[in-house]
């Protein structure tokens, strides 16, 4: 393992704020970084399944990347999302996000083809290899249909020191607690994030290090809240938050994809920023505003207002 790369806490996916034409909106961009960070996060994850990564070019990928990193400056790691469905693809945005100053990349395993092991480790090693930036896995095997089980990420981060954490965007929590058990085990330094909002409080009893959680992005004071809560162990607390946070799922299911749903719970919120989403994800309708409203107000979120 990388000597100093340890990552820990909450680090939100966030969210991409774009003008109507889809171009990034610098402007809403940056309101939401500094946001996020004056809020306490512990990094920042740009391009991920809610930064809409999918839909956008491998240009349009770069200046994202480009911008969140110049703009955040060093006042917390930055980690850029890298997945493609190729592995040239992923070595040319690896090293792009290294160029720039990143401080990880995050990868989702190849999501069209399902690969052979042996396949899907050399398209891990050949990125590894290309990049001396930390690298944190993404399993996610609702989206990218091949799950990362803990035999093969141990036999990853036995082979590269520069495969330092994943996050687990997974249904059932035994899987994260036997990654915790199969990798930690042997490389303590691994992190384990929890992608689910309702599973990380589990993540952390188990020995997990942190959320990479959407709520984040309209609802930090809960994962933060947790993380310290747990830390300090005042363990009440940090349950009576879990319990707010383990509502969040619920909105999700809102519309697919949920991009739509974050972004107009960030402006409910208080965050006065555009809710354009990239297509094929589209605007969320009148009526499943009032019921995102219901679920925000069950967990007492439009009373308690961060921002101003």
């Amino acid at each position: 393992m990388m000597a100093g790369k340890k990552f820990h806490g909450v680090i939100p996916p966030v969210s991409l704020i774009f003008d109507e034409q889809g171009g990034l909106d610098k402007k809403g961009m940056a309101s939401v970084i500094d946001f996020l960070i004056d809020s306490g996060v512990d990094g920042l994850f740009f391009l991920g399944t809610g930064g809409e990564f999918s839909q956008m070019s491998v240009e349009e990928r770069k200046e994202v990347a480009s911008f969140t990193t110049e703009y955040v400056n060093g006042r917390v790691p930055v980690l850029i999302g890298t997945g493609s469905t190729n592995t040239r693809e992923v070595i040319l945005l690896s090293q792009h996000a290294e160029s720039v100053g990143a401080d990880a990349v995050v990868i989702i395993n190849p999501y069209y083809w399902s690969l052979t092991e042996e396949n899907l480790f050399a398209h891990y090693s050949e990125i590894a290899s290309s990049v001396h930036l930390p690298i944190l896995l993404y399993n996610f095997p609702t989206m990218s249909g091949q799950d990362l089980n803990p035999e093969f990420v141990l036999k990853l981060v036995d082979a590269h020191d520069n495969i330092v954490g994943i996050k687990e965007t997974v249904e059932n929590v035994a899987h994260i607690r036997d990654m915790i058990l199969t990798v930690k085990g042997k490389h303590p330094d691994f992190s384990v994030f929890s992608g689910f909002d309702d599973h990380f409080f589990q993540t952390l009893t188990l020995g997990g290090d942190g959320a990479i959680s959407a709520s984040v992005n309209f609802a930090p004071e809960l994962a933060i809240g947790i993380y310290k809560a747990f830390k300090e162990k005042r363990f009440d607390e940090a349950v009576a938050l879990h319990q707010r946070m383990a509502l969040m799922p619920t909105m999700y299911k809102l519309d697919s994809p949920f991009v739509s749903v974050v972004k107009e719970a960030m402006k409910l919120r208080g965050l006065d920023i555009s809710t354009h989403v990239l297509p094929p994800a589209r605007s969320l309708g009148a009526h499943k505003i009032e019921e995102l409203k219901k679920i925000l107000i069950q967990a007492d979120l439009l009373e308690n207002m961060p921002v101003k």
